[in-house]
């Protein structure tokens, strides 16, 4: 049975369990995308994931983007994160950084959530602490609207790269 056969062949229990984590903390995502089912391939789950967090209300988006946790964070540091962004963080080197380092982290992120009221989020994957500290500095200097689609644009890029690790675990008979 292909993947597509497979999540389709799935109740709305079993799709949320399987992909319930994709958006961090914020599940109501793919029970949004699952109205759509049954999917023909990954690019349509893909768009019923992303029309689903483009109609939710603006406050169901802003509190999508609070889910998420600060980089290089008091979560990362206390190992309290969700495996994926644990993976993430790990993978682009934040657990491995100085005390300076995560100092300046930290002195970011304050000044983007006071900044804007939500944390700064950007999918790291294939990014080190020095792209991610150029980001920092470069999307401060947006106004708030910009940047609050900036980060949903993030949050769905992280998403699209959570589904497809999740693909490959279920092609390889493994779970999500």
């Amino acid at each position: 049975m292909s993947v597509f056969a497979t999540i389709n062949a799935l109740d709305r229990a079993g799709f949320l369990e399987t992909f319930g984590h994709v958006f961090e903390h914020s599940a109501w995502v793919m029970e949004g995308a699952w109205e759509h089912h049954p999917f023909a391939d990954a690019a349509a789950l893909v768009a019923a994931m992303q029309a689903s967090v483009d109609a939710a209300a603006e406050e169901l988006r802003l509190a999508l983007l609070r889910a998420h946790p600060d980089l290089a964070g008091k979560a990362a540091r206390a190992g309290d994160l969700t495996l994926d962004s644990y993976k993430e963080q790990t993978g682009a080197g934040l657990d491995r950084l100085s005390e300076d380092e995560y100092q300046h982290f930290h002195a970011m992120n304050e000044a983007y959530k006071a900044k804007f009221g939500f944390p700064f989020i950007i999918a790291v994957k294939g990014l080190n602490k020095n792209d991610i500290l150029a980001a920092y500095a470069t999307r401060l200097d947006n106004e708030r609207p910009v940047e609050f689609e900036t980060a949903l644009t993030q949050v769905k890029k992280i998403a699209g790269f959570r589904l497809a690790d999740a693909l490959v675990a279920m092609d390889n008979g493994k779970a999500a």
